[in-house]
């Protein structure tokens, strides 16, 4: 090479050379030896920076959603039962109260005839039936009170009775022997301390022997006008599969559905859901397919939805048969009750006493039961 060529080539090596020093520097390009150093220290160094990074926000996230999940599984116990159907939150007190207006409303238009299901002349007559109510049907009592109130006729004439002669008389209800006790104890009360008057008030009613609760509510809602609920099995089971409330008590049921609709409307609102549960939503095999509220119930599917096999399942008028009273009201679609068939023996309710807890005619909350 010339030494005008070397001179002319230096530039360009000395320009090369400065790239050289500029891209390892910059860690773009390097000696074999240099490069594997740089590529290596990254790939070793990377991870262990990133992992820990990585691994902490998925940890986190793990524990806010273990945290998020744990009141989930608890909400079934400690919410209620009456869900909305869309959200599935618990139910507010105004959408109950909506809810229970609604089925009121619908059940008013179906049961426009809905009274109470005893045949009576007066409070005496009404409190008595209602006594023997219980264990038993409304038809079998008012198949037995004509002939009982035909020799007793008055508080003074029943607290005055022969035990045995009055057991007789209303053997047909079952648990014969403890209702007459009943029967002789009220008439009694009601002759000494209330001048042979029914009391018209709640403190009062429940007082006398074998009344509570339900049977005070009967008598002042049906016989003196005063507003009251009916909490019988009817009832309470009707208002749970409607989801108005939870409670198996009575005077709790009582309460919470008192709080959803009007006060005027209490008495009515007992008389259309028990005609409803005896007719159409029975305890085991509700006719589901059969009912006209169904689109506002939020437990249908719980009974027979085939429309054919749900009407063989309805009662008394809507199932063509007689009705519970030998005297309806005038304006009752159904036929009369039969009057009391021939006794036989084999066919005479049980006289023993309930085993089931809380049974019995003299405690107000099974009154009904059967009914």
């Amino acid at each position: 090479m010339s030494e005008h060529e070397a001179a002319a080539e230096a530039p360009a090596k000395k320009a090369a050379a400065k790239q050289t020093t500029k891209a390892v520097k910059a860690g773009r390009t390097a000696p074999a030896k240099k490069a594997a150093t740089a590529k290596k220290v990254p790939a070793a160094k990377a991870p262990a920076k990133k992992a820990p990074a990585k691994k902490a926000p998925a940890t986190k996230s793990a524990t806010k959603s273990a945290a998020k999940k744990a009141p989930a599984k608890k909400a079934p116990a400690q919410s209620s039962a009456a869900k909305k159907a869309s959200g599935g939150r618990p139910e507010s007190q105004a959408s109950r109260a909506k809810r229970a207006a609604q089925l009121n409303e619908a059940l008013a238009e179906v049961y426009y005839y809905a009274h109470p299901e005893l045949d009576f002349e007066n409070p005496f007559e009404l409190l008595v039936a209602t006594v023997l109510s219980a264990q038993t049907t409304d038809l079998r009592v008012n198949q037995t009170t004509p002939a009982l109130f035909a020799a007793y006729p008055t508080p003074e004439d029943m607290a005055a009775a022969n035990p045995e002669e009055l057991e007789e008389l209303i053997r047909p209800t079952g648990f014969f022997r403890a209702k007459a006790k009943s029967l002789l104890g009220l008439s009694a009360a009601l002759r000494d301390d209330h001048g042979g008057k029914v009391p018209d008030s709640i403190d009062e009613l429940v007082k006398l022997p074998g009344v509570g609760r339900k049977t005070a509510f009967v008598v002042l809602g049906n016989a003196f006008g005063v507003p009251g609920l009916t909490v019988d099995t009817h009832f309470g089971r009707l208002v749970r599969r409607w989801k108005l409330t939870e409670q198996t008590d009575a005077v709790k049921v009582e309460q919470e559905i008192d709080d959803l609709l009007p006060e005027s409307e209490w008495t009515m609102f007992s008389h259309r859901t028990i005609f409803h549960g005896r007719r159409i939503c029975h305890s085991r095999k509700p006719a589901c397919g059969a009912c006209p509220i169904a689109e506002l119930c939020p437990s249908y599917g719980e009974g027979e939805t085939d429309p054919e096999k749900a009407k063989k399942l309805l009662k008394y008028e809507m199932g063509g048969q007689p009705g519970q009273r030998l005297k309806p009201p005038a304006n009752y679609p159904g036929r009369p009750a039969p009057p009391l068939p021939s006794r036989d023996p084999a066919t005479e309710p049980s006289t023993e006493p309930s085993t089931e807890p809380g049974a019995g005619p003299t405690t107000d909350s099974a009154a009904g039961a059967a009914r």
